[in-house]
């Protein structure tokens, strides 16, 4: 396990290219389950030296169309840099494929699609990853590795790239500790998150999670905090 989690890591510092949005947002399991619907929440906020204070929020909504395929759509919406305004940002429409049966193989694999279109602006983004997880008893070791495109009225016609990595103990179903890991070009990221879960009846469950991660490649502050809420019903 030691050899394959030292192998992961190279990866991600490897995987890098012109990548400049935010790097650390959801690190996504593969795994889709049938009929499911939800409602989701991601917070994001982000203090550097560089970019001063971000903020970034999503509202999505999803429902799986077979027993391995799921999509939902977001709204995104972010507060401009230098100002108290925060408004709609875009739309992004997500898609998320269930590739193996959980256990099936030596790893779990999905595969990710998204396309997201600014609001006001004719810019567009188009994402496809690849989505790994692995267990070893109680802990789990789930990848994500991006391959990003965006082109439009005000940004550059260019590729970028992302890595992310979570290794994570389940202590108990309600508070999972974890690592997590984000690798894009000039930026490296490393910090503690926390999630869990909160099942009911039948398949409605509530999850949660949150993560400080502290960008380690350059001197200064640059610190990210991320939360989530997922409602499945």
């Amino acid at each position: 396990m030691r050899r394959l989690i030292l192998f992961i890591l190279l990866l991600a510092l490897s995987w890098q290219s012109d990548a400049d949005g935010v790097v650390v947002d959801k690190v996504y399991s593969p795994y889709v389950l049938p009929q499911e619907r939800e409602i989701e929440w991601r917070l994001m906020s982000r203090n550097s030296d560089a970019q001063g204070n971000q903020l970034g929020q999503r509202l999505g909504y999803g429902h799986s169309l077979s027993e391995y395929v799921t999509m939902e759509i977001y709204l995104v919406g972010e507060r401009e840099l230098g100002s108290d305004d925060f408004g709609l940002e875009g739309i992004e429409v997500e898609a998320r494929w269930m590739l193996t049966e959980q256990g099936q193989y030596w790893a779990d694999w999905g595969l990710l699609f998204e396309v997201e279109k600014a609001h006001t602006e004719d810019n567009w983004e188009v994402s496809s990853g690849v989505l790994v997880e692995k267990e070893f008893g109680k802990t789990s070791l789930t990848v994500n590795l991006f391959a990003i495109y965006e082109w439009g009225q005000s940004v550059a016609n260019e590729w970028e790239s992302e890595a992310r990595v979570k290794l994570r103990y389940r202590y108990l179903p309600i508070l999972q500790p974890a690592i997590e890991l984000y690798a894009g070009e000039d930026f490296f990221g490393i910090g503690p998150a926390f999630q869990g879960i909160q099942r009911f009846h039948g398949q409605k469950q509530l999850k949660w999670e949150a993560a400080f991660i502290s960008e380690l490649s350059h001197s200064g502050k640059d610190h990210t905090f991320r939360f989530s809420v997922e409602y499945e019903f």
